[in-house]
C-alpha cells in the first residue's frame, strides 16, 4: 500500500527537522553547550535511518517517473526495458515504504531494559509446582542462548520439586524487547508422574516480565513548589521559642504534602530539617508510587492464574503448543522448553509490528 498524504507529510517534517539539527550541531554556541548539543547528536542519529529511507523514496519515485515515460517510446526495446525498469521499480518502491512504515512505528522505551521474570505456580498443586519449574527452566535456557545473565532473587520451592514462586532478575542487551510477550497464564497439559491411571492433568502458572526501572533515590526539589510559613512554637523550649516565630511549615503545593518543624530555636534551623523532612516524604511518595504502579502492571499481564486464563498451552501427550493471542499452532514442543523461544518469539513480534502498522495506517487515514 503506498504512502499516504499524513504519512508524506509526517515525513517531510522530519525532514525538515533534521536539516535543522544538522544546522544546530553546526552552531558554536550549540557545541560549546555539551548537554544540548548532546540532546541534538541524539536525535539527529535517531532521525538518520529514516531520512535515509525516505531519500531512497524520493530517489526511487524519480526513477519509476522516468521509466514511465519511455514506455511510450517510439522504439520497442525501449518500451520493453522501460515496463521491465517500472516493474523492478515498483517491487523497490514498496520495498521501502513498507520499510518507511516500520521506521515510523514508536519504539518502546523499555526495550533495551533488563527485566525482572516473575514466575509463579496457579491452580494444579504440586504439578504447577513442577511446571514453574519447567518454565523457569526454559526461559534459563533461552537466556544462556542469547549471553544474558540470570540471577535468583527470591524462590519458594514445591513440596515435591519445581517452584511455588520464583523471580529473577535477566540481565542483557534486548532483554525485554523480546522476552515482553512471554507475560500471562501458561497452561500445561500432561500425565503427572504420580498420576496411576495415566490421566492428563491440567495445570497453570502466571508468568510476569517486568522491565527494570531506574531507581528512585533522589527527588528534585523546586523552591517555587514550596511555600514556606513562619510561626510561634508552641509547648517546651523556654521563652526564646515561644517569643519568636521560630517554627516553620512547609508545604508542596504539586503534592500537598505538608511538614512542620519546631523543635529548634533558630528558624534557619527548623527549616532546614523541615527541608529534609519534606524530601524524606517526597522520595517515599514516588518509591510508593512506582511500587503501585509495577503492582498494578503485574496483575494486568498475568491475570488470576486460572487454568481458563491462558495464553499458551503447552500439550505433552501431542507435543504441541499453542499461542492463543495469535492462533499459533507448532508441534516442536521438545524444541521450545529447551529454550528454543524463537519459534515463538519472532511471530509474537511480527504480529505486534502488524498491529502498530495498522494502526498507524488508521491514524494517518484520520
Amino acid at each position: 500500500m503506498p504512502l499516504s498524504t499524513s504519512i508524506v507529510a509526517k515525513l517531510v517534517g522530519l525532514a525538515d527537522r533534521h536539516e535543522e539539527l544538522a544546522a544546530l550541531l553546526a552552531d558554536a554556541e550549540v557545541v560549546a553547550d555539551r548537554e544540548r548539543f548532546t540532546g541534538f547528536a541524539r536525535e539527529y542519529a535517531e532521525l538518520e535511518p529514516v531520512i535515509a529511507a525516505y531519500r531512497q523514496h524520493q530517489q526511487a519515485r524519480v526513477e519509476l517517473d522516468e521509466a514511465k515515460s519511455l514506455e511510450t517510446d517510439e522504439d520497442e526495446d525501449i518500451r520493453e526495458l522501460a515496463r521491465a525498469d517500472v516493474a523492478a521499480l515498483r517491487t523497490s518502491l514498496a520495498d521501502i515504504e513498507d520499510q518507511l512504515k516500520k521506521l515510523l512505528i514508536p519504539k518502546d522505551p523499555n526495550d533495551a531494559r533488563n527485566v525482572f521474570l516473575e514466575i509463579r505456580a496457579g491452580t494444579g498443586g504440586d504439578e504447577a509446582a513442577l511446571f514453574a519449574g519447567d518454565l523457569f527452566r526454559m526461559y534459563s535456557r533461552y537466556a544462556e542462548d542469547e549471553k544474558w545473565a540470570v540471577g535468583i532473587l527470591t524462590e519458594r520451592s514445591g513440596e515435591h520439586g519445581g517452584f511455588k514462586e520464583v523471580i529473577a532478575r535477566v540481565e542483557g542487551r534486548g532483554a525485554y524487547s523480546r522476552l515482553k510477550f512471554e507475560s500471562g497464564a501458561h497452561r500445561v497439559q500432561r500425565v503427572p508422574e504420580t498420576e496411576s491411571q495415566g490421566r492428563i492433568h491440567t495445570s497453570a502458572c502466571t508468568v510476569a516480565v517486568l522491565p527494570e526501572q531506574d531507581a528512585i533515590d533522589d527527588v528534585a526539589l523546586n523552591k517555587d513548589d514550596i511555600r514556606v510559613d513562619t510561626y510561634r512554637a508552641s509547648g517546651r523550649g523556654g521563652q526564646h521559642v515561644n517569643k519568636t516565630d521560630s517554627a516553620v511549615r512547609l508545604t508542596h503545593l504539586p503534592s500537598g504534602i505538608v511538614v512542620e518543624c519546631q523543635d529548634e530555636r533558630s528558624q534557619l534551623k527548623n527549616r532546614a530539617r523541615a527541608m529534609q523532612l519534606l524530601h524524606a516524604k517526597l522520595l517515599d511518595a514516588a518509591q510508593t508510587e512506582q511500587r503501585t504502579e509495577q503492582a498494578e502492571v503485574r496483575h494486568s499481564l498475568i491475570g488470576s492464574g486460572d487454568r481458563s486464563e491462558r495464553i499458551r498451552t503447552y500439550n505433552f501427550p501431542q507435543g504441541r503448543v499453542t499461542d492463543h493471542r495469535i492462533g499459533l499452532t507448532l508441534y516442536k514442543l521438545d524444541e521450545i522448553v529447551s529454550g528454543r523461544l524463537d519459534h515463538l518469539i519472532e511471530p509474537l513480534t511480527q504480529e505486534h509490528h502488524a498491529d502498530q502498522l495498522r494502526k498507524l495506517a488508521d491514524d494517518s487515514v484520520v
